[in-house]
């Protein structure tokens, strides 16, 4: 396991294999799915082949989603990181999408704004990742406050043709630039 950030109670590594069903338990779950425009997972193969799409990312891009653990079980949490779009979302074209999920009973611990604070200090300082981008629902005002203490700033409300395509078309997202 390559690790990359640490604080006190998380680690933030790349996804394995060895994290599907984490990521199974946390993407199978409705309320987790509830703002994202996707259906939630069926099946363990699934959460197996999203890993597999991100670790191609890795390789790609040299840049992906990264799992999120329990620094002291090593128990899979979630997720936070990095996306490379090549667009169009929004009118834009090859940019970073920043972005967290965790599990639902993992909510409210502060564990989205931890990790991602790590995660964007890592990527925007060391790595140099930019324009860096963020998208949610306008109903989901969780991460949209989240969003915001990690530095983001709103700039507008947006529909297009990626968030109509999606398999439960999002009407309204927000679109914030760090």
């Amino acid at each position: 396991m390559e690790l990359l950030l640490n604080s006190s109670r998380l680690s933030i590594r790349k996804l394995e294999i060895a994290d599907a069903m984490g990521l199974f338990e946390m993407d199978s779950d409705p309320d987790v799915h509830r703002y994202l425009g996707t259906q939630p997972l069926t099946q363990l193969s699934e959460a197996e082949d999203v890993i597999r799409l991100i670790q191609q990312q890795y390789q790609d891009y040299s840049i992906g989603r990264w799992a999120v653990v329990d620094r002291i079980s090593d128990e899979f949490l979630g997720w936070t990181g990095f996306k490379w779009i090549t667009g169009p979302v929004n009118n834009h074209t090859n940019f970073y999408d920043f972005g967290y999920r965790f599990k639902r009973n993992q909510w409210g611990k502060g564990y989205a704004f931890e990790a991602g604070k790590l995660a964007l200090e890592y990527g925007t300082k060391q790595l140099g990742l930019q324009p860096v981008f963020g998208m949610t629902h306008v109903d989901n005002h969780a991460s949209r406050k989240i969003l915001e203490k990690l530095g983001f700033t709103f700039v507008e409300l947006f529909q297009d043709e990626y968030t109509q395509k999606l398999p439960v078309p999002v009407p309204d997202v927000t679109w914030y630039r760090l």
